[in-house]
C-alpha cells in the first residue's frame, strides 16, 4: 500500500501571450487558478509510530504555500522578450512580475511551477518527489504535468528561478 497527498491553493494572476496569441490573449489579462500538487515519498512506511502520518501536512506545505501565496498570487506573468516588460519594468518597479523564457502559457507555467515546487521539497530533505501537477487556469481548462517536465527542453535563456528554492519569480 502506499499513499500521495494533494495540496490546492487557490491564486490570481496576469499574463500576456505574445507569439502566436489569439488576440485577446496578447492583451493583457487575469484568471484566478487553482494549482494542485501530488506528492509521494516512494518507499516511505505507510504509517509512522504514533502519529500514524508519513509527515505533518503544515510542514510538508509551507514553503509552497508560502511561495504561492507571497510571490505568485497578483502577479504579472511576461516573456522575458515580451516589449512590455521593460515598460513594466520602468513604470512601476514595485510590481510582482513572474518572468519566463517563452510565453507564459498554462503549459510551461506548469512545468515550472512543478519544477519550483520539486526544488522546495528537496531542500527540505523531506524525500517526497512530486509526482504530478495540475494547473487550472479557469473552470473549464487545466494542464497536468507527471514525469520530469523539464527534461528535453532547452531554453535560449539565462533564467533559472523555477531550479531555486527561494521566493523567486524571475
Amino acid at each position: 500500500m502506499s499513499f500521495s497527498v494533494k495540496f490546492t491553493r487557490r491564486f490570481s494572476m496576469a499574463h500576456r501571450l505574445s507569439h502566436d496569441a489569439a488576440p485577446k490573449c496578447a492583451t493583457p489579462h487575469g484568471h484566478n487558478e487553482f494549482v494542485t500538487i501530488e506528492l509521494v515519498r516512494p518507499g516511505a512506511p505507510v504509517l509512522c509510530g504514533s502519529k500514524n502520518m508519513v509527515q505533518e501536512f503544515g510542514q510538508l506545505k509551507a514553503a509552497w504555500h508560502r511561495w504561492i501565496d507571497e510571490s505568485v498570487d497578483h502577479c504579472l506573468q511576461l516573456n522575458e522578450n515580451d516589449p512590455l516588460l521593460q515598460h513594466v519594468d520602468a513604470a512601476f518597479p514595485d510590481w510582482r512580475i513572474m518572468v519566463t523564457p517563452g510565453d507564459p502559457t498554462t503549459e510551461l507555467t506548469a512545468a515550472l511551477f512543478m519544477t519550483k515546487c520539486q526544488a522546495f521539497l528537496d531542500a527540505d530533505a523531506t524525500g517526497f518527489h512530486c509526482k504530478k501537477l495540475t494547473l487550472q487556469e479557469t473552470p473549464t481548462n487545466s494542464v497536468t504535468v507527471e514525469g520530469l517536465p523539464l527534461q528535453g527542453i532547452s531554453f535560449d535563456s539565462t533564467l533559472d528561478w523555477w531550479t531555486r528554492p527561494d521566493a523567486s519569480i524571475r
